[in-house]
């Protein structure tokens, strides 16, 4: 009986041993389909159909840029993080829209990512927001005009920032009464962003 299951034994390591050697083969032949962990854009290919490709090689087969999503990093000056820490503060989302070179058209619009960095050497502050692109509106590399909300004004009137003067009696613009006649208003500013400045009272 001994000799009987040391020899069931026996064949039970060989099947196992068979076992391995079938997954083995299979571990083999699925080394030449490789199936890439993100989905996106292949760009030029690193090595050419023919060549022999090693698991040493230093240089991949070619480079997938992820467009699902995408980011997009800008900087601050500085100036303006007291603005941005505040609302990050009160746990207020903090949303970003990105526009085309012209600053025209709208991109999609995200959230920020609270994942910054402080640049000593130019003194901004910089930030990291994530898009969807579902619609691959944005594309890797693509220069973006960002817009981050940070408050909201309300009942101001909007100027252009070229009307905006200054003198001795302050900051003022000239203004057209419905007499047609041109007046001098003292203002106050509240906000200015790009060409446009936005005058809380005057």
């Amino acid at each position: 009986m001994d000799t009987q299951q040391a020899q069931v034994g026996t064949f039970e390591g060989a099947i196992k041993a068979d076992n391995a050697t079938i997954d083995n083969a299979s571990s083999r032949s699925c080394i030449r389909t490789s199936t890439a962990p993100i989905s996106g854009r292949v760009g030029l290919r690193l090595v050419d159909m023919g060549n022999m490709v090693h698991a040493t090689d230093t240089n991949g087969l070619l480079v997938i840029t992820q467009l699902q999503p995408i980011a997009t990093l800008f900087s601050l000056p500085q100036d303006q993080l007291p603005q941005v820490m505040a609302r990050m503060k009160k746990g207020a989302p903090i949303v970003v829209e990105a526009y085309d070179r012209d600053n025209t058209t709208k991109r999609p619009r995200k959230i920020a990512d609270h994942r910054q960095s402080d640049d000593t050497t130019t003194r901004t502050y910089k930030l990291k927001a994530v898009f969807d692109n579902t619609k691959n509106e944005l594309f890797p590399n693509q220069f973006v005009n960002v817009h981050l909300l940070v408050t909201r004004r309300k009942y101001c009137v909007l100027v252009p920032t070229t009307a905006i003067l200054r003198g001795p009696q302050g900051t003022y613009v000239f203004a057209v009464g419905a007499d047609n006649n041109v007046k001098i208003h003292v203002v106050t500013l509240a906000e200015a962003n790009g060409n446009i400045t936005a005058i809380s009272s005057g």
